[in-house]
């Protein structure tokens, strides 16, 4: 199985920690306040929110996917990393068997944060993956980082 890469990095006048609380410790009560457009709910599965717990985001009805599943790998609080595993969705991809999303929030000078995310795709036998084809994840992923910015900009007393 090959696995392809890719990295992005956003940055945001908020801190590395509210934005922390907000996409990882707390993504399952924030996140759908932030984005109600588009994320109906996010549940855990299975465990607490820590390492091993299965959690699944519902999206808004009438888009492409219903919802999507990730497996939680790691959540260090202390360094603000987070690894996790998209495990399953509504939909079967013809040429990803998973992907595999790792996030550092680390503080930007003269504050802020940088939030740097590396993409692991493990495409299936016998398949390649172009840049185009990831495209809507990136942008999704880009959307979804800036919604919740917003949001916390907006709403200082949120994840403080």
């Amino acid at each position: 199985m090959a696995v392809t890469s890719y990295t992005e990095e956003f940055t945001s006048t908020v801190s590395p920690a509210r934005l922390f609380k907000a996409l990882v410790t707390e993504s399952h009560v924030f996140i759908p306040k932030a984005v109600p457009g588009g994320i109906k709910s996010v549940e855990f599965l299975e465990g607490d929110g820590g390492a091993g717990s299965i959690k699944q985001t519902n999206l808004v009805d009438g888009g492409k996917l219903k919802f999507m599943k990730h497996r939680i790998d790691v959540v260090d609080v202390e360094n603000l990393y987070t690894k996790y595993t998209l495990i399953g969705c509504d939909i079967e991809f013809e040429k990803v068997e998973s992907v595999v999303s790792e996030i550092k929030f680390e503080a930007a000078p003269g504050g802020g944060c940088i939030c740097k995310m590396t993409s692991d795709y493990h495409v299936k036998a016998g398949y390649e993956l172009k840049v185009e084809e990831v495209k809507e994840g990136k942008l999704r992923a880009s959307g979804l980082f800036k919604a919740v910015e917003e949001y916390l900009v907006a709403h200082p007393e949120e994840c403080a």
